[in-house]
């Protein structure tokens, strides 16, 4: 099932974590319309704008499966509003910033980007109809712990 030009619910579904735990990672009628809508207002525009396959690392989950990847517990991945996102060849505060600069979004993280290192962690964004906040926060492991940091540090 496509949800735009260019992304399917098979890649806004597929789970490492759920195959090897043997979870179903079945979104509801509701999380398809939410993917559908991500996909349509973030994931679509990002492939347009850049002409290059958008690498979906994580997209809907299913809670068992958010609890396996020891997600946030209101993650609104379990939505279907957000997913973790990479383009090869593009460094993941560039991709980032773009989001930032020209879409409307409810959270974009830089997680995990290693200065340096441009193809490091990734760029989770999310969109909530109605919610469109724009927060920005960059993750980053401090002894051992995941932190938010307020805005984009690369």
């Amino acid at each position: 099932m496509n949800l735009s030009a260019n992304f399917t619910l098979a890649e806004l579904t597929h789970s490492d974590t759920a195959i090897k735990h043997k979870l179903d990672n079945t979104p509801g009628e509701t999380e398809v319309v939410n993917l559908k809508t991500l996909c349509e207002n973030v994931l679509q525009k990002v492939r347009d704008h850049y002409k290059k396959a958008v690498k979906v690392n994580s997209g809907f989950r299913h809670p068992l499966v958010n609890a396996a990847v020891r997600g946030s517990k209101v993650s609104d991945h379990c939505f279907g509003q957000a997913a973790d996102i990479e383009i090869m060849g593009l460094s993941n505060p560039e991709l980032a910033q773009w989001i930032i600069d020209n879409l409307d979004f409810t959270q974009v993280i830089l997680e995990f980007y290693k200065q340096g290192d441009p193809n490091s962690g990734w760029v989770h964004v999310s969109y909530v109809p109605g919610n469109l906040k724009k927060e920005v926060l960059t993750a980053v492991l401090q002894d051992g712990k995941t932190v938010y940091l307020k805005g984009l540090h690369a």
